[in-house]
């Protein structure tokens, strides 16, 4: 009733061998997104650092920036510079604090204590910094 097929697939042969290209393990690829999660919390803070220094904001980009070097095997992070236009303060902590629950995700993940301890330590100084606005006006 049918024919069958002579010739091989167009799409096995196009694929070729798939072992020739390279493949990253889980762990690698983890190390990969919490190094972006945790490269663009940084990015918020200089942003942060810019707009309303403090302390605890140079020393927090400093374990952030030592994170990101680890994990991407000793290459430094590239810093943001401030942008030309006023960034609300209130953005920039929620901004944080949403990317330091994506670096939360991941490090527990793939169980780097440090990066999570340091990924918590970060979502909870976000939100404590988006409460002092409310409490200081009586709102909310």
């Amino acid at each position: 009733m049918y024919e069958p097929i002579r010739t091989k697939s167009v799409h096995s042969t196009m694929a070729g061998n798939t072992t020739d290209f390279p493949h990253r393990s889980r762990e690698e690829e983890l190390d990969i997104q919490l190094a972006g999660h945790l490269a663009a919390l940084l990015a918020v803070t200089d942003e942060l650092r810019a707009t309303a220094p403090s302390e605890d904001l140079d020393l927090a980009a400093e374990r952030l920036a030592g994170q990101v070097a680890r994990l991407r095997e000793g290459r430094k992070p590239a810093r943001a510079v401030a942008s030309g236009g006023k960034p609300k303060v209130a953005a920039l902590h929620r901004r944080a604090h949403a990317l330091a629950g994506r670096a939360l995700v991941v490090a527990a993940s793939r169980a780097d204590t440090a990066a999570a301890i340091l990924a918590a330590e970060r979502m909870d100084a976000h939100a404590a910094a988006q409460a002092e606005p409310q409490e200081l006006t009586g709102v909310g």
